[in-house]
């Protein structure tokens, strides 16, 4: 599956949230989208908790 199509699929999702329910659950929709592609990302092992963090390495 493409990346453009994954994104109409998200669009879609956010679209209808919007439409069928309230503000609140259009956030509740897009933090927990957030969370579970961090959770992919680090899963996948392209993501370095490092950088999240903002932890920088010292240069001697």
């Amino acid at each position: 599956m493409s990346r453009s199509t994954i994104g109409l699929f998200v669009g879609l999702l956010l679209g209808f949230v919007a439409v069928f329910g309230g503000f609140l659950e259009f956030l509740a929709v897009i933090i927990f989208a957030a969370v579970g592609l961090l959770i992919g990302r680090f899963l996948d092992g392209s993501l370095d908790l490092n950088q999240l963090a903002g932890s920088r390495a010292r240069k001697d």
